[in-house]
């Protein structure tokens, strides 16, 4: 009998998951000098049968942030469809989130700063990904499944903004998989009282919107009500793209994207959806650090317009659990799932 389609997502979810922990076990035998057979690493892909193709470096202190895997199973292919669902892709390309050990904190807040102050693409790390997965498109082509993106934390920042470009500068729509991104904005979901946080929301929409269009005002753009729209619209062209998004709520650092996505069907509903429209695209801190430079626009890289959402609604213990990537592999969590896509 053929996997439901309920095992086949959880087995593509468990997969990615255990690929971005290869990255982390990669990282971990570097600096403890694993290698051969005391290597912890290579069960983390062989089980689902990858084969490490090639270790991403940063530049700056060596480490390992990321690693491309590639298919290779010892039968052929029809033998694993009804496993994933589809084919399995034939190369993923995973990163790993921050390692708080000397010799990597460093770097790796380092990288959360960019993170934070919507600055990724100018770090190393996300162009050595960049000229990576451009690489491996021109091998397979852009087909889809054929190569996926997975990150966890840090990690997933930047397979998230990769996949963003690869929409926007060839047209590839990767398939995705965001474990535990970060959200820039506070986190207004772990709020108790209703009222409060949907009022906080709606002032926080209605002050983004007045300031992206004071910006475009402010910048020589067209100032009538309709502004937003009489430019090219990158976030409706990245729309078609709907990357697999994994949060938990008791995690401060992602759990504003499911307030995020909620927040928008709830402006709709109250006749409030053309700054609803507006303010999604946008984040205040992404808009006024634009006016300090001279190339970047008030994209706020961190938001994305469409999504398969899953909300870990288990029962965790600590902060390190909520955020840790252990749980998206687990087969018996408690979650609930909505397809959110922006129109």
């Amino acid at each position: 009998m053929a996997p439901t389609e309920t095992n086949n997502s959880h087995h593509r979810r468990s997969v990615a998951a255990s690929l971005v922990k290869g990255v982390y076990t990669l990282e971990r035998d570097r600096r403890y000098h694993r290698k051969g057979p005391h290597a912890l690493a290579p069960p983390w892909w062989e089980f689902f049968n990858f084969k490490l193709f090639k270790l991403l470096v940063d530049n700056h202190d060596t480490s390992y942030f990321g690693a491309i895997y590639e298919y290779a199973p010892p039968y052929p292919h029809h033998h694993h469809i009804n496993y994933y669902g589809q084919r399995p892709p034939q190369y993923v390309v995973a990163f790993r989130g921050t390692i708080n050990m000397p010799g990597n904190r460093k770097q790796d807040f380092k990288l959360n700063l960019h993170v934070i102050i919507n600055n990724l693409k100018r770090s190393t790390r996300f162009q050595i990904g960049l000229e990576s997965v451009c690489d491996i498109i021109k091998h397979v082509g852009p087909s889809s499944g054929s190569v996926w993106l997975a990150g966890h934390s840090l990690g997933s920042s930047i397979a998230l903004v990769l996949g963003r470009e690869m929409v926007k500068q060839t047209g590839a729509h990767l398939e995705t998989y965001l474990f535990n991104p970060p959200f820039i904005s506070p986190p207004v979901g772990r709020i108790t009282n209703e009222t409060l946080k949907i009022g906080l929301r709606f002032v926080n929409s209605v002050i983004t919107a007045g300031l992206a269009l004071a910006f475009r005002v402010a910048g020589g753009r067209p100032s009538s009500s309709n502004a937003d729209d009489q430019e090219p619209d990158q976030f409706t062209v990245l729309s078609s793209w709907v990357p697999f998004l994994f949060v938990n709520p008791l995690d401060p650092i992602c759990s504003e994207y499911a307030g995020y996505f909620k927040h928008r069907e709830d402006m709709e509903l109250i006749g409030a959806g053309r700054i609803a429209k507006i303010a999604t695209k946008h984040s205040i801190g992404s808009i006024l650090t634009s006016f300090t430079r001279k190339k970047d626009s008030s994209e706020a890289l961190h938001l994305i317009p469409s999504a398969h959402l899953t909300i870990n609604s288990s029962r965790l213990q600590s902060f390190k659990e909520a955020h840790g990537i252990q749980q998206w592999w687990m087969r018996d969590f408690q979650f609930e799932y909505k397809l959110y896509q922006y129109n």
